[in-house]
């Protein structure tokens, strides 16, 4: 059996403790198995490994139905080979998202010292968004992708974008100053010591999280009659939408995830070369608070985040794995968080 690296092991112990940790690296493929710092300061490609880890088994803590067909691969002793993960987050025609940098900006800042570059931009124009694929530099393949989406607050009406500025106009921002010196050394090709990015990552784990106020039942509403996606934010923020499991077979996977009767999407999307496809899980429901004038707790149901299967081949032109994704299969999969 292939072992996580150790410094990538150390990492998601200290974060998780030695239980949970083990317990949740022994459910992955390796990310990367080679140690590449002799000094024992820990490298960006350790800490993206690591902060992904760590993604995982959150939404595995909050997702029952992701948890539940992770539970069968264990029982089958398969090991899941982390494929992406997505993030949401809102862009206003100008300036930041209250105390956030405006839309994937948010999370551009840290991506690329953790060694992501920009790989490709998809246009989202039937949700009036835009996916951006971030793939990591030393670990392409391996080192889980981010496709991170933001929602164009301008290509709507006055009315939707007076509640927008009211809901995410709240917005504060996770990252602190050591996060951000630490950041720094990154993208300056530096490592840093095994201690700050142990104190580093709680930052940038918080930073996939909710971090405007929670807004009113008729704001949700008002934004959900336009743009379900808007509606998603407003109550998850730029939570960990969902994780991936990149499998052989996704159109036999979503047979057998249908008849053992799990919430699996109708279809299978393919990509326009056939080389990608891709299905999910419906979003689990979960409970949220809502303001209130007179301040008493508001509690609806709403959708959470989910789990999505994908299969890729190689590109016969690059001999490499087809690392893409497609707009289209990105819309249907969009789809997973209505109601």
């Amino acid at each position: 059996m292939m072992f996580e690296n150790e410094g990538v092991r150390r990492l998601v112990i200290a974060m998780l403790g030695e239980e949970g940790g083990c317990r949740t690296l022994d459910l992955l493929t390796p990310m990367m198995t080679e140690e590449i710092a002799a000094s024992g300061d820990v490298t960006r490609a350790q800490i993206a490994a690591a902060m992904n880890i760590v993604l995982f088994a959150g939404l595995l803590d909050r997702v029952p139905s992701a948890a539940g067909y992770v539970g069968d691969a264990v029982a089958s002793g398969r090991r899941l080979c982390f494929d992406h993960g997505a993030i949401r987050t809102i862009a206003f025609a100008q300036g930041g998202t209250g105390a956030l940098p405006r839309g994937e900006q948010a999370f551009r800042r840290f991506l690329e010292p953790l060694g992501y570059e920009d790989a490709a931009t998809y246009p989202l124009p039937a949700l009036r968004m835009t996916g951006r694929a971030y793939r990591h530099r030393d670990f392409p393949e391996t080192i889980p992708q981010f496709f991170v989406s933001e929602l164009h607050v301008d290509q709507f009406d006055e009315e939707f974008g007076a509640v927008a500025d009211r809901v995410f106009g709240t917005s504060r921002d996770p990252l602190d100053a050591e996060a951000v010196a630490a950041l720094d050394r990154l993208a300056a090709g530096q490592t840093i010591p095994f201690d700050s990015a142990v104190a580093m990552l709680p930052t940038l784990v918080a930073a996939f999280g909710c971090h405007h106020a929670p807004c009113t039942l008729e704001d949700y509403e008002r934004l959900r009659s336009v743009s379900a996606e808007a509606a998603w934010i407003a109550t998850e923020g730029n939570a960990f939408n969902h994780a991936t499991d990149r499998v052989a077979d996704v159109v036999a996977l979503a047979e057998e995830q249908r008849a053992l009767g799990r919430p699996i999407k109708d279809k299978v999307e393919f990509s326009r070369t056939g080389r990608v496809r891709q299905t999910a899980f419906r979003a689990d429901m979960v409970e949220r608070c809502f303001a209130t004038a007179s301040g008493e707790e508001l509690r609806r149901m709403v959708p959470g985040s989910f789990y999505e299967f994908i299969s890729r081949d190689v590109d016969p032109a690059t001999g490499a794995l087809d690392l893409s994704f497609d707009s289209g299969n990105a819309t249907g999969i969009f789809h997973m968080t209505k109601q």
